[in-house]
């Protein structure tokens, strides 16, 4: 009971920071994965906040993920923009990893896009390729609701049944028709990591459906439904996983195709949130 009391300190304490910043309610919540921060250079009106200065808040220790968050209107909305994420692999608890979802909740967000750089499995996907996540498989070890269940957080049993909502994912595949990003969807795989997979594990994962495979998304997805949140996930195909071409794999060939990559998926994002209610 300690440990779940002193969650709820956490989050509340993370949250009262947080809205003494800002200027009025965020309508959404962004986290941008990794080479994917520059979305938030378009919101307009901005405050800044440094991850370091929030109470509770650890720090980004990932290439790529600057560690800050954005608050402001982007395309008429007001967004709360996560450039950077925390990861399992860093060392953090999943309370710790799944803090930026927990504070948009008592900050009253309903509505979430989670973005990332993956690994393509499915051989039908090319390094830059966006794809909507229409489901995951948790290989991770772990889950964030693991403990007491925080009955003001949610359900002791959430359902995962459309973990990332279909409507939106509908409305995703029309944005990207109109404005010509050809549409793909997919199964994300979630793993500890830092290590990338074997191409062993890649023919695993492929056997059991996955179609993308990363390290992050996960936790926070499940934290955001058991929350009462609907979600939409987008991967960036960074390059072909482990034996499905041969190349060596490598965090700065990540942040290289997501840089070419960045164009279209401003492009969509700026677009998508106006329909996403």
């Amino acid at each position: 009971m300690l440990k779940e009391m002193k969650i709820q300190t956490e989050i509340r304490e993370a949250t009262e920071f947080i809205e003494k910043k800002i200027q009025a309610k965020p309508e959404l919540g962004i986290i941008l994965g990794s080479g994917l921060g520059e979305l938030a250079d378009l919101i307009e009106n901005k405050t800044e906040i440094d991850y370091k200065e929030i109470p509770h808040f650890p720090i980004s220790t990932v290439q790529g993920h600057s560690g800050k968050i954005i608050f402001g209107n982007l395309s008429s909305r007001y967004v709360l923009a996560f450039q950077g994420r925390f990861h399992y692999y860093e060392g953090y608890e999943m309370s710790k990893v799944t803090l930026p979802v927990r504070v948009m909740q008592f900050l009253g967000v309903k509505k979430l896009i989670v973005t990332n750089a993956a690994g393509g499995i499915n051989e039908s996907y090319r390094p830059g390729d966006l794809v909507i996540i229409k489901d995951h498989i948790n290989l991770i070890g772990t889950n964030p609701l693991r403990g007491a269940n925080i009955s003001n957080l949610g359900p002791r049993f959430p359902d995962m049944s459309e973990a990332y909502c279909k409507e939106w994912r509908d409305i995703a595949r029309q944005v990207m028709g109109e404005i010509g990003i050809p549409y793909k969807e997919g199964i994300y795989a979630a793993l500890c990591g830092p290590s990338y997979e074997t191409p062993a594990e890649i023919r695993y994962l492929r056997l059991i459906g996955a179609d993308l495979v990363g390290m992050s998304t996960v936790p926070e997805v499940i934290a955001a439904n058991h929350g009462g949140m609907k979600v939409l996930g987008i991967s960036c195909v960074t390059n072909m996983a482990a034996g499905i071409l041969p190349q060596k794999l490598s965090h700065e060939e990540v942040i290289a195709t997501t840089e070419k990559a960045k164009g279209y998926f401003i492009k969509l994002i700026t677009r998508l949130i106006r329909f996403l209610d």
